[in-house]
């Protein structure tokens, strides 16, 4: 019987499950748990805040799933009401959040971006742990409509309109969150890339 359940698609487990038969909503929970699990985690980098997330998640996707329409592939739906869930749990524990965006201007029609030359930067140094923690703050610290459509566009892989009909968005403002968090996080990054050279030549005490 399991078998039998692995071999559908996902629409007839959606059909079977608004039915009333929840041997096959356990089948797609089973399909897309580390999807959402790794989903949440990259939007609250917190292991426990992204299993409880998950929890909700399908909790919710249950509960909603006889309102759940064909338009859309379930797991479409179901990233949006993983992220939704994930956005909930980031705000309850968002105190004083300073968003990065009252800090910046941004155009809305912003001029073509000179990428930094990081290519004088060693492999090793590109990807240490120093610069790893450093992207990480830059991610954090963007405003949380830029900093969503990142991760779901360069981090987890869906294409502009997977992502625009996940959050409800046009696909042009998927393109243009993205260009906003982009160049915010290659800004920090050159920064940091720019300081990390001048302490390398700052001549050594003593020498």
């Amino acid at each position: 019987m399991t078998a039998r359940y692995q071999e559908m698609p996902d629409e007839a487990l959606v059909r079977l499950a608004q039915a009333g038969d929840n041997r096959s909503f356990d089948e797609l929970v089973s399909r897309y748990r580390d999807r959402v699990y790794r989903l949440a985690f990259k939007i609250l980098r917190h292991e426990e805040d992204a299993a409880e997330a998950l929890q909700d998640a399908f909790l919710s996707a249950y509960r909603g799933l006889k309102n759940f329409k064909s338009e859309s592939t379930f797991s479409t739906w179901l990233y949006r009401v993983a992220t939704n869930a994930s956005l909930m749990k980031y705000r309850k524990r968002r105190d004083d959040h300073v968003s990065f965006e009252q800090s910046q201007s941004y155009q809305p029609d912003p001029e073509p971006l000179a990428i930094p030359d990081w290519s004088r930067q060693p492999l090793e140094e590109l990807l240490d742990a120093e610069t790893r923690q450093v992207m990480e703050e830059g991610l954090r610290r963007l405003p949380e409509e830029l900093r969503l459509v990142f991760i779901l566009r360069d981090e987890d892989g869906h294409s502009n309109a997977e992502v625009a009909e996940m959050l409800d968005l046009s696909v042009a403002a998927v393109k243009s969150r993205l260009h906003r968090a982009r160049i915010a996080l290659r800004d920090r990054l050159d920064r940091y890339f720019q300081d990390r050279m001048t302490r390398k030549d700052r001549p050594r005490r003593g020498a």
